[in-house]
């Protein structure tokens, strides 16, 4: 694999950074939203869908882009670094790889990947984890998802259902009269619910074998990696910049070693950090299965470390950044439900503990 990003990729990632700066920034799109459910605007949903980032990963026989994991990382690391509170990872990722790693065809999945590609459409996936609902004759589902992500924004929820012994992939439209109840949490720029559905009708698109969903969770781990490291990259960025300018004892703090020393365990983690996510990435397309799941665990290992870049920047930044007028916390707490996401950095540790010793033992 080769980590050096092409020239298109350099460009892909130019265009949706300033497309971010211009039409989605901190102060004028993400505060106003967050206490939002929906997490967007058409505005900026439109925007993003006509630079063609939401059919990087759709086939090309539905007009996607057909390109890999690697440049929906790139769009994520700056959607992260921008605080994006939409649900571009759940439409433009989970729900478009969950329709391709379980073969999802027909007229129906057609339907749903030309308008991911365009934007028209709008799609979430759940659960990744847990008990999964239940699926009567009919196609009708029961049981409830906690924690699935931008359903309020969603036009379809994509949901795993054990069906007569397997898990098949089943489409719901929100507008079929679902219960949603919004759940809080530490991060205001993540839209989380907990859906009910009861007799809730559904079209069954496809098998979902356990291969399969492992691979799907693995990308979707990986997104949220890409998106962090933008988080932590940003934060860092910023606490870097203000030791250059704050002043104390006449010189910048800079200057003295302690806070020197802050800074670059801050972009030593930040870089280990982007290393093994452009791996990641790689691997969920091209590497097989035991060393793509490998590199998502170790990505979803991280994690801890990587949260603590915000923790860092904090103390860097001092008493400004406590304040709610200052950024630094909207990325701290992103990054912290980065780390909780799908269970905390220690079981994914010890998943890759107990690989390793099956590895030497052998």
């Amino acid at each position: 694999m080769n980590l050096e990003l092409t020239d298109e990729q350099l460009a892909l990632r130019d265009t949706v950074r300033r497309f971010l700066a211009d039409k989605a920034s901190i102060a004028r799109h993400v505060r106003p939203l967050l206490e939002d459910p929906v997490g967007t605007t058409e505005t900026v949903w439109r925007g993003l869908a006509d630079l063609g980032t939401t059919g990087l990963l759709v086939p090309q026989e539905y007009d996607g882009a057909g390109t890999t994991m690697v440049e929906a990382g790139i769009v994520l690391e700056e959607l992260g670094a921008g605080l994006y509170p939409g649900p571009w990872l759940s439409s433009a990722v989970a729900a478009t790889r969950a329709l391709t790693r379980f073969g999802a065809d027909g007229s129906a999945a057609a339907e749903l990947f030309t308008g991911i590609a365009d934007g028209s459409t709008t799609a979430t996936v759940g659960p990744l984890g847990g008990i999964h609902p239940t699926v009567d004759d009919g196609a009708v589902l029961h049981g409830e998802i906690n924690g699935i992500f931008d359903v309020a924004a969603a036009d379809v929820i994509l949901v795993l259902a054990d069906d007569r012994g397997s898990t098949g992939l089943f489409a719901v439209k929100t507008s079929a009269g679902i219960d949603v109840t919004p759940q809080s949490g530490i991060d205001q720029t993540r839209k989380r619910f907990r859906v009910n559905l009861n007799d809730t009708p559904a079209q069954r698109l496809a098998t979902a074998p356990p291969d399969a969903v492992e691979a799907l969770v693995d990308d979707v781990v990986v997104a949220w990696a890409a998106d962090a490291l933008g988080a932590a990259r940003a934060v860092m960025d910023l606490a870097v910049e203000y030791a250059k300018v704050r002043r104390q004892f006449g010189q910048p703090i800079g200057a003295f070693q302690a806070v020197q020393h802050l800074c670059v365990d801050m972009y030593e983690t930040v870089e280990l950090a982007r290393s093994g996510v452009m791996h990641a990435l790689w691997a969920a397309d091209s590497a097989d299965r035991e060393e793509r799941h490998l590199a998502a665990m170790r990505a979803k290992a991280f994690a801890g470390r990587l949260a603590t870049v915000g923790d860092v920047a904090i103390q860097v930044l001092g008493g400004i950044g406590y304040t709610w007028e200052h950024d630094a916390h909207l990325y701290l707490k992103r990054l912290l439900n980065w780390s909780a996401f799908l269970g905390g950095p220690d079981r994914y540790l010890e998943e890759l503990g107990t690989q390793f010793a099956r590895a030497v033992l052998q």
